[in-house]
């Protein structure tokens, strides 16, 4: 099987509780290559315009807010099935109903400050590299 790109960020809430490391550490022992990673900080627009699916959705405003709120690290990670391999690692989205092991139950407190983000989809990952990095950022094979 070929491998896949897929993007994580580290939300706000895990960056200023100082929790970048664990989180990486954990997305390398889980067999994921680091293809770019850096620090951002969302305005509200650029913030609205990453969410912009969610926007008829009831917590677009609130999530917005948040992701604005503070510090975030982006990375373009790659292994095979990198989509769902980090889905799986991040666990559910309720960080309170989050597997043991997985990084939403280690660093997030609940649903809203849930600690990381994941692509959900291929067409998602390509939105969200693209929007984050530039093709001279990413690792080439």
């Amino acid at each position: 099987m070929a491998k896949e790109r897929t993007l994580m960020m580290i939300k706000p809430d895990a960056v200023k509780r100082g929790h970048i490391g664990g989180v990486v550490d954990m997305v390398e022992k889980n067999g994921f290559d680091i293809m770019a990673m850096k620090m951002i900080r969302f305005t509200k627009r650029t913030a609205g315009e990453f969410y912009a699916v969610h926007k008829a959705r009831p917590f677009y405003d609130e999530l917005v807010e948040f992701m604005s709120s503070g510090k975030t690290t982006v990375l373009v990670l790659e292994k095979e099935n990198a989509i769902l391999s980090l889905r799986r690692l991040l666990g559910d989205t309720d960080s309170q109903k989050a597997a043991p092991g997985t990084i939403r139950h280690k660093y997030g407190t609940d649903k809203g400050q849930n600690a990381a983000h994941g692509s959900d989809a291929p067409d998602t990952a390509a939105f969200e590299i693209g929007y984050h990095f530039s093709g001279e950022e990413l690792v080439r094979l």
